[in-house]
């Protein structure tokens, strides 16, 4: 018995090594060799998909715009610019900024109107006068082993950022991003000017032409349609799978998913 129990204690090789013992489903022991950077990959799959698409569109924006911006320079007799060079022009900037912008908004506003308003049917939408998941204060979780540090160990002051730190880092990446814009487009407004005989502007002054809030309010205003589409479009619309839909049998009038 003693010789038995000290097998059982040393270290463990062979078959039983990497998780096999005498018994085991084959399924389970060929998903458990499929492990490592496979499954660290599919546990991300929708943030790295989107990623992915981003750094794609992105060059897409980045070449287009290089062969634009070379196309507009060469009609006024200037020279043109490498991609490295456009890269880091203002103009590159500005295209890219203002589009940041409007996305940034658009997350922020919607992670907070969430929080108060409802809309009856949508996927999209709180519960209708009762409590959601999310409502649930989290100081009652303060000896959960699992709840993120600042819920466990946070300050009141630190705990009542964190609780609405989504918010407050899609606000600051707003907030930078229209900073970023402005900058950005006073240079490229002072560019275009100045080829055709006008005079440099400014970023306070450009922020109070009406070319910045055209940029601005053309990018806002598709982005907030997006959102009333997947908001109506959830209460009579399904799409089997995903989070955003209601399940395929739900009624209509069946608030959040």
């Amino acid at each position: 018995m003693d010789g038995f129990e000290n097998q059982r204690a040393g270290p463990v090789s062979g078959s039983f090594a990497g998780g096999y013992w005498p018994g085991m489903d084959d399924s389970k022991v060929a998903v458990g060799r499929r492990g490592g950077v496979g499954q660290w990959v599919r546990f991300r799959a929708l943030l790295l998909v989107n990623l992915a698409l981003f750094a794609l569109f992105l060059l897409g924006v980045l070449l287009t715009g290089h062969a634009h911006e070379n196309e507009d320079l060469t009609d006024h007799d200037q020279p043109t610019q490498t991609l490295l060079q456009y890269a880091g022009s203002s103009s590159f900037g500005e295209t890219v900024f203002e589009n940041w912008e409007s996305e940034f908004l658009q997350m922020g506003m919607y992670v907070l109107l969430t929080t108060f308003l409802v809309q009856k049917g949508s996927a999209e939408s709180r519960p209708i006068d009762e409590d959601a998941p999310q409502d649930e204060d989290p100081r009652n979780h303060r000896n959960d082993p699992e709840a993120p540090w600042p819920v466990r160990r946070g300050s009141e002051l630190v705990l009542r950022l964190y609780e609405n730190s989504l918010a407050i880092a899609f606000g600051l990446v707003f907030a930078l991003s229209i900073w970023l814009h402005a900058v950005t487009g006073a240079r490229a407004y002072s560019q275009d000017q100045q080829l055709h005989g006008g005079q440099a502007v400014t970023t306070w002054q450009y922020v109070h032409t009406s070319q910045f809030w055209f940029e601005s309010f053309q990018n806002w205003q598709s982005e907030f349609l997006a959102v009333a589409a997947i908001i109506g479009g959830s209460v009579y619309l399904r799409q089997r799978s995903s989070t955003q839909s209601k399940p395929v049998h739900a009624p209509n009038s069946q608030t959040g998913d």
